[in-house]
């Protein structure tokens, strides 16, 4: 493994729809001097314009339904409006950011989910990172700024889990660099107790997430993510954290919870 560090970071929806802490993390996350990827979500504000637009967003168990009317609004909501705004405030900080979607540079293929018990529509699962292509912009100073569509390589865009496009890509880049991923979102880690902001469980391995997911202490969002996790472990990636915002100052990289096999 590569000894140059590549520090990956994927933030989600409750912070991006809070402006101070966005600007925050974008803060804290310019001033990391090795290379470096962000990725977002925005799936709320996706949903709040499918509202506006008259129709109801379709989720199952927390999974969005993505139909041909829906593709389009995430699209233009996760690659547009969240990506260039992202873009934008790291410009200002200094931050050579470039937005992308899977499908740019070829990056990230996926295929259309199979319809099993359920028809996800335009849902991607991941088959492909070329990291190659990713280590150009990295080589050239560049920062790339992923959102969550991806493409199946024969024109199809596809709405694709930003925790997992930052697994699949943690682990697909390890064989270039050692990998340190950050899961980052409003809590200070994975919580015992929901409704103690200050219940952080320090370390998960596997035996334990197992424990915890039948007990029902992790459950919903939450176990993707953690998933995940281990499929970046797996692959080669040196670290994984899940952790508040305040994970990406100096000197708190410790903070959070830790992810090991």
């Amino acid at each position: 493994m590569a000894e140059q560090k590549l520090t990956i970071v994927k933030i989600g929806g409750n912070i991006i729809n809070n402006e101070p802490d966005l600007i925050r993390v974008l803060d804290d996350f310019s001033k990391i001097t090795t290379p470096k990827v962000l990725i977002h979500g925005g799936g709320k504000k996706a949903s709040a314009l499918i509202r506006q637009m008259g129709q109801q967003p379709k989720m199952i168990e927390g999974r969005r339904i993505t139909d041909a009317f829906t593709l389009d609004i995430v699209t233009m909501v996760y690659a547009g409006l969240i990506n260039k705004k992202i873009v934008a405030l790291l410009q200002s900080k200094g931050c050579n950011a470039l937005g992308m979607t899977g499908a740019d540079l070829n990056t990230i293929q996926s295929h259309k989910r199979p319809v099993k018990d359920i028809d996800y529509g335009f849902v991607g699962d991941i088959d492909k990172i070329h990291s190659d292509n990713i280590q150009i912009l990295l080589q050239a100073k560049f920062t790339p700024v992923f959102c969550a569509i991806t493409h199946d390589q024969s024109g199809q865009l596809l709405n694709t889990n930003a925790d997992s496009i930052a697994s699949y890509l943690a682990g697909g880049m390890s064989h270039l660099f050692s990998v340190d991923l950050r899961l980052c979102f409003e809590k200070k880690g994975v919580l015992e107790n929901p409704d103690d902001e200050n219940s952080v469980i320090p370390k998960i391995n596997y035996d334990t997430f197992q424990k915890l997911k039948k007990s029902g202490i992790i459950s919903e969002g939450m176990v993707p993510k953690i998933e995940g996790a281990f499929h970046a472990l797996k692959n080669g990636v040196k670290n994984v954290y899940i952790s508040g915002i305040e994970s990406l100052k100096p000197g708190k990289q410790q903070k959070g919870t830790r992810l090991c096999l």
